[in-house]
């Protein structure tokens, strides 16, 4: 761009939309009718003509304790005031070790380690990068596959690209990793249909990696990565014991074991993590959105100690992992970070979610029999509500849904296709849950 075009730009009217190429959206139907947000406070959005949106969908599974919280608003703007940027390698600063510390304390074994990074697609790449280093380090580089799972997503990277499962996402990209393979999903529609929690059918798909082993031989096989409960492809609770199972696959065959938990952790599903929820340590868990509540862009992967100790081996002036970010615990992202945690901690978030969840599942489950809805899911304070598809138009329901919940509802949903997601802040009241429910309902007879 050249000077004068520059000045140009800067003096164009606010709001222009035509450079801003958007991430996972239809450019130019949002640009006919856009959706923007002016400013946020506790549990709603506003747009620019004032008019409030109820938050469904915290942001993007991320404002887990509501928006623009005054305790972390003051944390970032003192730490702003004090100090801008460290270099995040061979050096570092006090809040960088603080944050490490009380994420480690929250987390369940012996995961007592935590490598910081700036978004959920960055720790999904990291935790990868380590599963591979690792086997390395121990003298087995040979074991260089790994195992994702259908319909799971982990980011964006080529990393967590490779081992996700949603077609969209992988199809333009060509080979991606080599050596990924993946587990089947665990929805099926005719056993798991209108489940509230954790349903009943789908443990013995866990049995399908102890195929792979078999295919691949485990001496070839680094890691398994699965989301607790899938979030983006519209929220599919992990069965009953299918977790567990495959721990003991995973201990059997000496594969380590990677839970995504940027969407599930931090009180998303009643617990700091959802491997407390079921009772299964990982080898690694992946972390994000809710450690800021969207406030500042913050990732990571905490590690269960053997691993780090591995590392920790040859003379102590060399660096042991050749891996790390610019942006590494940013001290803007570490103070909301703590500010978020006290919050958590201060106001009982993870507690509330828990006590709220039957209420939550009660009201998402009084919308069935509503037109088109063919199954509704929900586990912790999230729900999905699928939609029959238009027969001439896949995804153009969920998409009318969402627009017609922001611009005429006042409330802010997710479609993933033909299935709408909520997934609202931790701090609703119980009349916002009713709230939330009444318009959702109200929208989906509107596209009937």
């Amino acid at each position: 761009m050249s000077l004068a075009n520059f000045r140009d730009a800067a003096a164009a009217v606010p709001n222009d939309l035509e450079s801003y190429w958007i991430g996972f959206t239809p450019n130019r139907a949002f640009k006919k009718a856009p959706r923007l947000i002016v400013r946020a406070k506790d549990m709603h959005y506003y747009r620019p003509d004032g008019r409030a949106v109820l938050d469904g969908t915290a942001g993007m599974w991320c404002t887990n304790a509501g928006h623009n919280r005054d305790p972390i608003v003051e944390a970032i703007q003192r730490q702003a005031a004090e100090l801008d940027y460290p270099p995040a390698f061979q050096f570092s600063h006090p809040k960088a070790f603080e944050a490490a510390s009380r994420i480690a304390a929250l987390a369940p074994g012996d995961l007592d380690r935590v490598f910081f990074c700036n978004s959920g697609s960055e720790a999904v790449d990291t935790a990868l990068k380590i599963a591979l280093a690792y086997h390395n380090v121990r003298g087995q580089g040979q074991r260089i596959r790994l195992i994702g799972r259908e319909r799971g997503y982990h980011g964006v990277g080529f990393g967590g690209t490779a081992v996700g499962g949603i077609v969209s996402n992988r199809k333009y990209f060509g080979a991606l990793l080599a050596g990924v393979d993946h587990l089947p999903h665990t929805y099926n529609r005719e056993h798991q249909a209108f489940t509230k929690g954790e349903p009943e059918w789908g443990a013995h798909l866990a049995d399908e990696l102890e195929r792979l082993v078999a295919l691949h031989d485990a001496s070839t096989i680094a890691a398994v990565i699965v989301e607790p409960m899938a979030g983006s492809t519209g929220v599919l609770p992990a069965p009953k014991g299918y977790l567990q199972r495959l721990r003991a696959i995973c201990d059997k065959h000496g594969l380590l074991l990677i839970f995504d938990e940027v969407i599930t952790a931090f009180g998303r599903l009643g617990y700091a993590f959802a491997a407390e929820r079921y009772g299964v340590i990982p080898d690694m868990i992946t972390f994000a959105k809710g450690v800021t509540s969207g406030s500042a862009p913050m990732g990571g992967v905490v590690v269960r100690n053997g691993i780090y100790e591995t590392f920790m081996q040859g003379p102590e002036h060399v660096t042991e992992l050749f891996h790390g970010y610019t942006y590494s615990a940013h001290p803007l992202a570490c103070a909301a970070a703590l500010a978020t945690l006290t919050l958590y901690r201060d106001e009982g978030l993870f507690e509330r979610a828990r006590k709220l969840e039957p209420k939550w599942a009660d009201a998402a489950m009084s919308l069935k029999g509503l037109p088109n809805v063919l199954d509704i899911r929900c586990v912790g304070i999230t729900a999905a509500i699928d939609l029959a598809a238009k027969p001439d138009a896949v995804g153009k329901r969920g998409y009318d849904a969402m627009e017609k919940a922001f611009h005429e509802e006042g409330v802010m949903v997710r479609n993933v296709g033909d299935t709408l997601a909520l997934t609202p802040p931790l701090i609703m009241s119980e009349a916002q849950v009713a709230e939330i429910f009444d318009k959702v309902g109200k929208v989906i007879r509107a596209v009937a």
